[in-house]
């Protein structure tokens, strides 16, 4: 009832905020809306060097799920999902270093591998026992990787159409890069944004014309970064492969049937290298069905929990 009250209270605010206010204001509205609804707060941390922001909510004697977003995205995506988990997890959603409200050091390392190192210290800091980690696109690479390294870290990994592995069918994305093309996760223009669209989702998100344009000039805005960011992840690229098997926890590898980014044919790879890999794949999905489809993917992933709790 709580939630609804706030839905209702907040939807008239956002009426409000798309008839008299900024795209921005409107876009805080609704954001504030939906981390009430999934009972978030946001808060930060130093982590070494590193203010790392991010969200949290539930019980802090619960079991704790920390979510890892991917490339050029931020903690804000996973709030669609949050609102499908039961309220019995303690939640924890993240803006990886270099992306969302953190700041931007041009002189940092942003590879996976200071990513995992900066995970670790994260947990450490907060005092977060043995987590169930999710990470998607480049957030399952850094997940999987920091579970690799700190086997004894985590409770569980799930990765969502996640990076770090040759698949044996290339996507429609690795083509383009091979064929020198601009790579399209980074957006200089309107044009940009509506070819990553389909390349993302089976069926985009229906985004209201205003708030389209501020996220477009937000993603325009970091574009020089993000382009820093991504040529840091090719330069000190850390395969997946040959560290899989030293995850010892259960692993969820869940996708999207029709992924474009990162071809399904992955799971053919990692499945074998781990030690306990469970498997569901999205039929008429693409890269980010924890954004596409919601309600779904957190019941495959409260399905996992469940199935390895004891």
């Amino acid at each position: 009832m709580k939630k609804l009250l706030i839905g209702v209270v907040l939807l008239f605010a956002a009426i409000a905020a798309t008839l008299y206010l900024s795209p921005a204001t409107l876009l805080t509205t609704i954001q504030f809306a939906q981390r009430e609804m999934a009972g978030l707060t946001a808060k930060q941390v130093q982590v070494g060097d590193s203010t790392i922001h991010y969200l949290e909510g539930g019980s802090q004697a619960a079991p704790t799920v920390l979510l890892l977003h991917g490339f050029a995205a931020d903690k804000d995506q996973w709030l669609p999902f949050v609102l499908q988990l039961s309220s019995q997890y303690h939640v924890l959603a993240l803006d990886l270093p270099g992306f969302g409200e953190n700041s931007k050091n041009p002189d940092a390392a942003y590879d996976v591998g200071a990513q995992a190192e900066r995970l670790a210290a994260f947990i450490r800091q907060l005092g977060i026992h043995q987590p169930n980690i999710v990470g998607s696109s480049m957030g399952g690479w850094i997940a999987a990787l920091h579970a690799a390294r700190y086997p004894d870290q985590v409770s569980s990994v799930a990765l969502f159409d996640n990076a770090g592995i040759t698949s044996p069918q290339p996507s429609e994305f690795q083509l383009i890069l091979e064929r020198g093309e601009a790579n399209p996760l980074l957006i200089s223009s309107p044009e940009d944004f509506d070819r990553l669209m389909p390349l993302i989702f089976v069926k985009p998100p229906q985004v209201p014309g205003p708030l389209k344009q501020l996220v477009i000039d937000k993603a325009i805005a970091s574009h020089e970064f993000n382009q820093e960011i991504f040529a840091q992840l090719l330069e000190h690229y850390i395969p997946l492969e040959p560290v899989l098997a030293r995850i010892k926890v259960p692993v969820l590898l869940l996708w999207g049937a029709q992924d474009k980014v990162f071809d399904v044919s992955s799971i053919e790879v990692m499945k074998p290298l781990l030690k306990q890999p469970s498997v569901v794949i999205m039929q008429d999905c693409g890269h980010a069905p924890m954004v596409e489809r919601p309600e779904e993917t957190a019941t495959h992933y409260e399905a996992f929990l469940d199935s390895i709790k004891g």
